[in-house]
């Protein structure tokens, strides 16, 4: 899911071709550059709007790959290198299935154990990306910034209370599990 905007205004929010869709007339027209944000993590999404909507769309939509990788991919398993010292191989070696069935057990109680702290951490990072993109000459903005990494809820809100609705409610929307722990 991204969210499109136009300067402050918000145009489209969705999967990236429908949102591709609806932001195409406006780029063939507008005056400011079209800010597209993925939603979790607030990266930037380029796109080329140059052609038709057709045309666009079908730069964005995602084309099957070639052969697979090595590893299992239909179980989604995907080789990939770990580089540790000679006694964490001889542990891992030792473990009941090897150092593979190691290693997933040891991530996954990582992930348990870190899970509210994780999510939190990916939503205040979102929200700064997305603000420091978009609304970093606003007012309030820093008092903003120093809230959100605070984890303030209310303050945050309140030092964006005159900026424009869109930027507003989507900084609010993407900040939204950093106010939760």
């Amino acid at each position: 899911m991204v969210t499109a905007f136009e300067g402050m205004r918000r145009i489209a929010s969705g999967p990236l071709p429908d949102v591709v869709r609806c932001a195409k007339p406006i780029a063939d027209r507008a005056k400011k550059p079209i800010l597209i944000f993925d939603d979790r993590t607030s990266q930037p999404v380029e796109v080329d709007f140059r052609g038709s909507v057709d045309e666009a769309v079908a730069r964005v939509t995602p084309q099957e790959s070639a052969a697979p990788g090595p590893g299992r991919p239909k179980l989604g398993v995907v080789g990939r290198e770990v580089t540790l010292l000679p006694r964490h191989w001889e542990w891992l070696n030792s473990q009941s299935g090897g150092a593979s069935v190691a290693l997933r057990k040891l991530v996954d109680e990582a992930r348990k154990t870190s899970e509210e702290n994780d999510r939190a951490r990916v939503s205040r990072d979102a929200a700064y990306r997305f603000l420091s993109a978009i609304a970093g000459n606003l007012p309030g903005f820093e008092e903003a910034t120093r809230a959100l990494f605070a984890a303030n809820r209310g303050k945050f809100k309140r030092e964006m209370a005159e900026w424009p609705e869109d930027i507003r409610d989507h900084a609010l929307k993407v900040a939204t599990e950093s106010f939760l722990k």
